[in-house]
């Protein structure tokens, strides 16, 4: 349920189309469906302006197939993170049009129209290691109805690329920095831009490395102000919040 579809529903009553009782059984699962095993959250499209992702890992294919479903329901866009090809299975059984994207492990069902911001997103990843959580970024903006656009294997250990690249990044409204070892990667591009950099540290790298923690406390150390950070290998976070940020500066 989006604010479109409740305001057709509305009209609907309105203008007697639609009977006051069969309005009531449409929303009769708002705020929540209770699954036993999962509360599907049909409400938060209206609540945060994008419905209820699923977080596929630790769940079984048939608990994600189930919720799959129930959220495809509402008719707005389905997107599953951390997702396993298993899990694919079970959900492409029932919606023959679901994608597994294998590299950023997502699965999505587009239902509604591809992106038409005006404003788009930059994604910057330093490494090709660094792309499964760079593509979780994209995917999660894009079903977010996000433009983006991506510049990969950009990092620092060979600056000119990135500066190659320097006036395409100046014209996004948001730009994801995806990278692992040192992770110094978002302060450079800090220093370029003139809009907000959210910082992804991912859990590429070796030993004092740490699985992602001193790529993290690099960003968190950034001189740069314009970078945020989020969490190791928080790929669909980024792309959520970057999402946000370019709406506003569409609306």
């Amino acid at each position: 349920m989006n604010i479109e579809s409740l305001r057709h529903l509305l009209e609907q009553v309105r203008t007697g189309s639609t009977g006051i009782d069969e309005a009531l059984a449409s929303l009769r699962h708002l705020p929540f469906e209770d699954l036993g095993f999962a509360k599907v959250d049909h409400h938060r499209q209206l609540r945060c302006g994008f419905p209820e992702v699923i977080y596929g890992a630790g769940k079984s294919s048939e608990q994600v197939a189930v919720i799959f479903e129930k959220r495809a329901a509402g008719g707005g866009n389905v997107l599953v993170t951390r997702s396993s090809p298993e899990q694919y299975t079970a959900v492409r059984e029932r919606f023959a049009a679901a994608q597994y994207h294998e590299l950023a492990r997502c699965i999505t069902l587009q239902q509604q129209a591809a992106a038409t911001s005006a404003t788009h997103i930059a994604v910057v990843a330093a490494g090709t290691s660094d792309l499964p959580v760079a593509e979780e970024a994209r995917i999660t903006a894009e079903m977010m109805h996000q433009r983006v656009q991506t510049y990969f294997d950009v990092g620092v250990a060979g600056v000119h690329r990135l500066l190659a690249h320097v006036a395409q990044l100046q014209q996004a409204s948001v730009v994801v920095a995806v990278a692992g070892m040192e992770g110094a990667l978002a302060s450079v591009v800090g220093g370029l831009v003139a809009v907000p950099v959210i910082a992804v540290p991912t859990s590429v790298g070796y030993g004092a490395h740490f699985q992602g923690l001193a790529p993290l406390l690099t960003m968190l150390n950034s001189c740069a102000s314009n970078v945020a950070v989020v969490n190791i290998d928080n790929g669909f976070g980024a792309g959520y919040l970057a999402a946000l940020i370019n709406r506003q500066k569409t609306e």
